[in-house]
């Protein structure tokens, strides 16, 4: 089912969930969850994209992003596009990939490959107070999963930088 949620200001800031068709594992290997970093990092290089939290969950993500550059929308739409054919080319081609006849029948619908559920839900985020209670939300994530313990234990987020543990994987924008 499509979120019914579009972007109002394209160069406001945004929280953004994108979820896996059928909520599929499929960032439990760390090899896909590299192409989301490898784009996102496109993405703040080539298009104005200005990440402020960040998390890649097993199913989903959570971005809270803005854009003085490309349109918010625009770069959403080219990210999802672009991520969705380049992680389905990589299960297809990876023979150490146990569940990629599974994967790839879960992703089909209507005769074609699908990998992120269609639409995103959004905000728009006006004030400070509800950006740290989004970057909070985010980095609890694999706390309230049982993943880890501690959030800034968990490493595909942002929370090691805003912690002062690490850098991490992708560059934050100052809040």
């Amino acid at each position: 089912m499509a979120y019914a949620y579009t972007i109002k200001d394209q160069y406001g800031v945004h929280f953004v969930t994108f979820t896996v068709h059928q909520w599929a594992d499929v960032f439990t290997r760390r090899d896909y969850a590299n192409i989301i970093i490898d784009s996102l990092k496109f993405c703040q290089n080539q298009k104005g994209l200005m990440i402020f939290g960040w998390i890649i969950m097993s199913n989903h993500i959570h971005l809270i992003v803005q854009s003085h550059q490309t349109p918010l929308s625009d770069i959403i739409r080219d990210f999802k596009k672009y991520t969705a054919t380049q992680i389905i080319k990589a299960i297809t081609e990876n023979n150490k990939e146990s569940r990629r006849k599974w994967l790839l029948w879960l992703f089909k619908k209507e005769d074609k490959l699908w990998f992120w559920e269609e639409g995103y839900h959004g905000e728009e985020i006006y004030a400070r107070d509800f950006l740290e209670a989004k970057l909070k939300y985010i980095h609890l994530n694999p706390v309230r999963a049982g993943i880890v313990e501690k959030e800034e234990e968990y490493l595909l987020s942002s929370c090691g930088d805003y912690y002062g543990i690490r850098k991490g994987l992708l560059e934050l924008a100052p809040l």
